[in-house]
């Protein structure tokens, strides 16, 4: 497959799998862009690519400015929300810091803080299915 074919058949893939995932799924999503964007800057810095590197950091950094900060319901998410919204305005600071300095530390750092928090979010979606799956089943032994 050429590369251009290569390209839409995974955009199909991405939009296949947007459209079929629910608010949760979708987030998770967007970590796993984020830190897939990092990778890669990471690697275009250690092959000395330069533009593709700050391609990746603006994919990076879009992700964290438009997607995760944007989804932010700071009304119904409180303290809580107010306290993502800082780390991700950190992640954005320190992702424009490492695409001018090409700088490494930065990007493990906000790979990190991503990491974390993209796996809070998994373990989130992880129990919600099991007390959806258990309720469901409480539901069918009961009417059974």
């Amino acid at each position: 497959m050429n590369g251009i074919g290569a390209q839409a058949y995974k955009r199909v893939g991405v939009d296949s799998s947007v459209a079929a995932a629910d608010p949760h799924r979708l987030v998770l999503m967007l970590f796993d862009g984020a830190l897939e964007a990092i990778r890669q800057a990471e690697a275009h810095i250690a092959a000395g690519r330069i533009a593709e590197k700050g391609q990746a950091l603006g994919k990076a950094v879009r992700i964290v400015e438009e997607g995760l900060k944007a989804s932010l319901d700071r009304d119904a998410g409180g303290a809580l929300a107010q306290r993502l919204a800082a780390l991700y305005e950190y992640a954005t600071m320190r992702l424009l810091q490492a695409n001018l300095r090409n700088d490494h530390a930065a990007l493990t750092e906000v790979a990190c803080l991503l990491g974390g928090l993209r796996d809070a979010w998994a373990s989130i979606g992880a129990a919600r299915t099991t007390a959806v799956a258990e309720h469901d089943a409480r539901r069918v032994a009961v009417t059974a």
